[in-house]
């Protein structure tokens, strides 16, 4: 019997369940991140199927994507998109769909409330790389912002959209997107409260796009904090504690943490 319970506690531990009042993040590279609601909830957000990444599919309750590029849409690493609720911050319409638009989201999933604010891919008003949409996601009092391929500083209807920001998700790597300079000249316009996430930056398996270390060198000059993840290691946020003096930057693990993740409790409304 004492043998049976040990390893039910080490099952446990590997499984790793969600608390109430609390919202775990992985990021998957690029701008993949998976986010799991306090009542188990799964959100991804812009899925992709970079090779050195190799993303083992994975299930989600909802998809949001930012745009329509191909590294933010790649569905097959959903194991189950049939049935996931699938959003885009953007539309196509027209004779063969070549009108895009941005789609206006204001709706509740079970317990996210989502929105989308309306950006541009460059600095040119979408005239280099079209339309973007930023995701807006209240999650059990914290707003979590995922900024997509945002190429722009954003104007103050943009920021009156987005109102508090508890958790930001921001392109860094540039080529595509803000580059580290800007990206830390838009942290300063939202300034989040909690965490600073970045993303879509170069990593040791996809150099595409410019390292981390030139919005790293941003934050040090400026006293941001930084915090290192080790890899398979949740961003775990605990919803009831009071917001630190300062936001922290979270430096991700690309890998992404492997384990399910089982709520407690059966209310998933």
């Amino acid at each position: 019997m004492r043998r049976f319970l040990t390893g039910l506690g080490v099952l446990c531990l590997m499984v790793g369940a969600v608390s109430a009042g609390e919202i775990k993040i992985a990021w998957y590279g690029q701008s993949m991140f998976l986010i799991v609601t306090p009542k188990g909830t799964r959100v991804v957000l812009d899925p992709q199927n970079i090779e050195g990444y190799r993303v083992t599919p994975l299930k989600a309750d909802l998809v949001l994507m930012s745009h329509f590029h191909t590294d933010h849409t790649r569905l097959e690493v959903i194991e189950n998109a049939k049935d996931a609720k699938q959003y885009n911050a953007l539309k196509k319409s027209g004779p063969g769909d070549v009108v895009i638009d941005w789609n206006i989201v204001d709706e509740r999933f079970r317990d996210v409330r989502l929105q989308t604010v309306p950006t541009y891919h460059d600095q040119m008003s979408g005239l280099q790389r079209g339309k973007n949409g930023a995701w807006i996601m209240d999650i059990d009092g914290l707003r979590i912002v995922h900024l997509g391929d945002l190429g722009h500083q954003l104007n103050k209807g943009q920021l009156k959209k987005l109102g508090k920001v508890d958790v930001l998700m921001i392109p860094v790597g540039g080529v595509y997107t803000l580059n580290g300079i800007d990206a830390y000249k838009v942290v300063e316009q939202i300034k989040p409260s909690r965490w600073i996430i970045p993303m879509h930056y170069g990593t040791v398996i996809f150099d595409e796009v410019l390292p981390l270390n030139y919005f790293a060198n941003e934050c040090k000059e400026n006293d941001v904090p930084m915090e290192t993840f080790k890899p398979r290691q949740w961003l775990t946020i605990d919803t009831s504690a009071a917001a630190p003096k300062k936001a922290k930057v979270a430096v991700l693990s690309y890998m992404g943490p492997p384990l399910e993740i089982k709520p407690k409790g059966k209310d998933k409304k």
